[in-house]
């Protein structure tokens, strides 16, 4: 800025509004603000019945400049000088700079010999100084001020306007609709705003100009021709133009700003209403849900199947995982509702919000205590039902296989046992059958632990109360008599073959070496052929090891094996050779066994074709399990970074949630460098679960070389980001309380350290002992007699509304802010209430719904009694009553 700088305390004028001497070499506005501000000069001069010609000119010996100063700043300036000589020109002059410099305004390059000197540039920078000091500083609305502020009243004033569209102070007003806008919107009677039209701007413009000379006393400042005929007009005399308006108008924006704040207020009441309504609502919604599950979860009537318990688990997980997440969502829902509702109250200075009776935010958390134990108990029941069906059902199964196999086995053997055929046998034949009954009775006795496991069964199933029990006792009855009747017929037998025996002198002992050599051989084999072909699953490079080595050793006896078929077959061999050399009748095949030399044969060369069959088995399962060891030691070494790290941030998060390093502001940002950095490691828990379904596409359910599962992985990856999430939202909720209440920096630093100081635990909260020294530690006199319990009792019941028995550090500052901060909302908008009412202590309705929204003009209006004075006007509401409307009779 070339020539003059004028900067206020409270920011009053922009840099975009400094004065650029570049600017006036413009003709079009230098033109444009000589008019104006030659105008703006008069219309306060001519209160002192004087005025100007010459702007340049007439400020020259400083004496009508002095005197400006005195009439629009209501002060006497020092005596002027009366010479003529310039130097009391100067002085004078000098004397005006002073009192401008004295009422906070930096003039820079601005010097009284350019004033006395007739400087155009510099006369203009000094009366836009002056503009902005006593015209246009003050302005204020909605928190804004100065420049800013009168454009916000611009743009509220003319929004419901169309064509209008104010953006600036230049070419936002060159159709001059904006004017016509002000002045309608004011004084609806001076102008029919229905008949302009925006492309005739030269009429809009001179309608206005001509109006606001008549009807507002607001000289004409501007030409409609200049500012139509330049590209851009000149921002300062626009400026300076529309500020006339607003202080014209200054009486009824007092009126509107007092209107906007019962609304801002009211808007606030109805709000909260409706949040309290709708906790009601969704409490009682939530609670009567829960009434009609606590039953249906406290049913514990068994079924007798296992179909009809598999459904009624079918059922519960419907509920677990269909009807009751909604539920969980809103009781957080209603209990975030709650929250924010006692907040809002607070921040308004309105008592804390009390729910019906049964409907509080604890009752609610008892009545889903309730509920959670009844889950429980009913899912701990279905389990255990299920169990025991699933035991019955395995025991009747087993009991209907064992009875079976039985069964089978008994089929035929009474008739087997009656038959009388050793009495037309040969002596070999006796031999034969009396070692056959000699098995037989092996394999009877043998058969003796099923029959008693068959009984055993058949009694547990009684005792767990099988449904079907009849049809077991009858069966297992029938087992029972019919194993007694065959050992009654084996013993009879018995004795009639060893009768007969006493008459038969030899027998082939050929055949029963045989049979004694060739049946374990041929078990060897089977066993040899089922190990051989039986499939195996290991999960570690162990296991296969261990079958590979069993394997060798298997392949060590083979040659052993060798030698025994080689010798068995030599015993069969012996007895054809006696058969051919001594002509021996033989009636059939060898009687002690089934087993032939071509079966020894056919199973010994199948054992040795599945031989190296195992050997590529085992190879390939080997490398297999290599491969395994290889995705385990992949995932653990990142898990293994993973996992320390999301421990490191949390403990990191929790430090900086209760350190004091900087403003709230630098946490939140440390904090928000936290979290951008939390979600940038998110590729690494993606490229960790990548090779997590590597191992379980493997079937890889271990791994010794971590601790980590990806089950831990996601559980912690999860309360980091909800930690983050949860203490940013912490600070920005003091950031909102600070704010809201005026707290500075070292204020808030001196709660947080008194707050982490006595929490002793780091817990984040304050017991009500740790919470009343704090309370002492700052200041407040809370003493141990009835009077300071009694104070004690009302501060907790302020930060600690729902009786935890815990203070939080929001719940302190709130606390706090309302102890410190200046609140003086009730002060305002009962200000506001007498504005409205003037002189008299009421307010008219007709008044209310003119002034007000409707909507909110009749909730007041609902809630307040009629003027009841003594000097009564019917329809009229006072003051007590508009009050207690808004406050209650407590507030105010």
């Amino acid at each position: 800025m070339d020539h003059y700088d004028s900067q206020q305390t409270n920011d009053y004028m922009q840099p975009e509004e400094d004065w650029d001497r570049d600017l006036l070499l413009d003709p079009a506005w230098e033109k444009q603000q000589r008019k104006t501000f030659t105008a703006w000069c008069n219309s306060h001069l001519r209160k002192a019945g004087t005025q100007i010609e010459n702007i340049e000119e007439d400020f020259r010996d400083g004496l009508k400049l002095m005197l400006l100063l005195e009439v629009i700043s209501g002060e006497r300036l020092a005596k002027p000088e009366r010479g003529k000589m310039r130097v009391h020109k100067i002085s004078n002059v000098n004397k005006a700079l002073d009192f401008i410099a004295s009422k906070g305004v930096k003039l820079v390059s601005i010097g009284a010999e350019e004033i006395v000197d007739g400087n155009v540039k510099m006369t203009l920078g000094m009366i836009w100084t002056i503009i902005l000091r006593f015209a246009i500083q003050d302005i204020s609305v909605e928190e804004t001020s100065a420049k800013e502020g009168l454009l916000l009243w611009c743009q509220r004033k003319t929004a419901p306007y169309k064509n209008v569209n104010i953006q600036n102070f230049h070419i936002s007003w060159k159709d001059g609709l904006g004017f016509c806008a002000l002045i309608h919107r004011h004084r609806p009677e001076l102008i029919d705003y229905g008949k302009l039209r925006k492309d005739d701007p030269l009429t809009n413009l001179n309608t206005a100009f001509d109006v606001a000379e008549k009807y507002l006393d607001i000289p004409k400042m501007l030409d409609a021709e200049d500012i139509v005929g330049t590209a851009r007009p000149d921002e300062k005399a626009i400026m300076t133009y529309v500020s006339s308006f607003y202080h014209a108008f200054s009486g009824a924006q007092k009126a509107e700003t007092a209107a906007n704040r019962i609304c801002k207020v009211l808007a606030v009441n109805q709000e909260n209403e409706q949040l309290m309504e709708d906790y009601e609502k969704l409490a009682s919604d939530l609670l009567e849900w829960i009434r009609r599950t606590i039953p249906w979860l406290e049913n514990r009537a068994p079924e007798n199947t296992m179909q009809a318990m598999q459904q009624k688990l079918e059922d519960f997980r419907d509920y677990r995982r269909l009807h009751k997440p909604p539920k969980v969502q809103e009781k957080c829902q209603l209990e975030i509702n709650f929250n924010t509702l006692q907040t809002k109250l607070r921040l308004s200075n309105r008592p804390a919000f009390m729910p019906s009776e049964g409907r509080m935010v604890s009752d609610i958390n008892n009545a889903w205590g309730c509920l959670e134990q009844a889950e429980k108990g009913y899912e701990e029941w279905l389990l255990n039902e299920i169990r025991r069906l699933e035991r019955l059902d395995h025991l009747a199964e087993k009991f209907r296989q064992k009875a079976s196999i039985h069964e089978a086995w008994t089929d035929g053997k009474e008739a087997m046992l009656r038959q009388k055929d050793y009495e037309t046998a040969t002596l070999s034949e006796i031999k034969a059958l009396l070692k056959k009954h000699e098995a037989f009775e092996s394999d009877l006795a043998a058969h003796q632990d099923r029959v008693e496991q068959i009984a055993a069964i058949a009694q547990e199933l009684n005792e767990l109360d099988y449904y079907d029990s009849p049809s077991v006792n009858a069966r297992c009855q029938k087992i029972c008599d019919q194993w007694d009747n065959l050992g009654a017929l084996t013993q009879k037998r018995r004795e009639a073959l060893e009768r007969t025996e006493k008459l038969l002198e030899t027998i082939d002992q050929l055949y029963l070496e045989y049979a004694k050599r060739a049946a374990p051989f041929n078990n060897w084999m089977e066993g040899a052929m089922e190990d051989l072909q039986d499939t195996f699953i290991v999960h570690t490079i162990e296991e296969i090891q261990g079958l590979t080595t069993a394997h060798e050793q298997f392949k060590a006896t083979l040659p052993d094996a060798d030698k025994e078929r080689l010798a068995i077959l030599g015993i069969h061999n012996e007895v054809s050779k006696i058969v051919q050399t001594y002509h021996v009748n033989m009636a059939g095949t060898n009687p002690y066994t089934t087993i032939t030399p071509q079966e020894i044969n056919g199973k010994w060369d199948h054992v040795r074709q599945l031989v190296p069959r195992r050997d590529q088995a085992l190879t390939e399962e080997h490398a297999r399990q290599q491969h395994n060891e290889r995705l385990r030691k992949q995932f653990a070494a990142q898990a293994n970074v993973i996992g320390p790290w999301i421990q490191t941030k949390m403990e990191e998060i929790g430090r900086i949630s209760i350190e004091m390093h900087g403003t709230l502001e630098d946490q939140l940002s440390h904090l928000r460098q936290y979290e951008k950095s939390i979600v940038n490691y998110k590729p690494k828990i993606d490229q960790l679960e990548g090779d997590h379904q590597l191992i379980q596409e493997a079937l890889i359910f271990d791994n010794k070389h971590t601790n980590y599962t990806m089950e831990h992985i996601r559980v912690g990856w999860e309360q980091l980001l909800t930690t983050i999430a949860r203490t940013i939202n912490e600070v920005e909720n003091q950031i909102l309380t600070r704010d809201a209440k005026g707290i500075s920096q070292e204020q808030m630093n001196e709660f947080r350290a008194s707050f982490n100081h006595f929490d002793r635990d780091h817990s984040g909260t304050l017991g009500p002992e740790e919470f009343k020294a704090c309370l002492i530690s700052l200041g407040y006199d809370i003493g141990n007699d009835p009077q300071g319990e009694a104070e004690f009792a009302r501060i907790m019941s302020i930060v600690d509304p729902n009786r935890l028995g815990v203070v939080t550090f929001q719940a302190f500052i709130d606390f706090m802010s309302r102890e410190t901060a200046d609140t003086d909302t009730a002060d305002q908008v009962m200000a506001s209430f007498k504005i409205l009412a003037g002189d008299k202590n009421y307010i008219t309705v007709d008044e209310l719904r003119r002034e007000l929204p409707p909507d909110q003009a009749e909730y007041c209006i609902a809630r307040m009694a009629p003027y009841t004075g003594p000097d009564a006007v019917p329809g009229a509401l006072d003051y007590m009553s508009f009050s207690t409307a808004l406050y209650g009779e407590s507030d105010l």
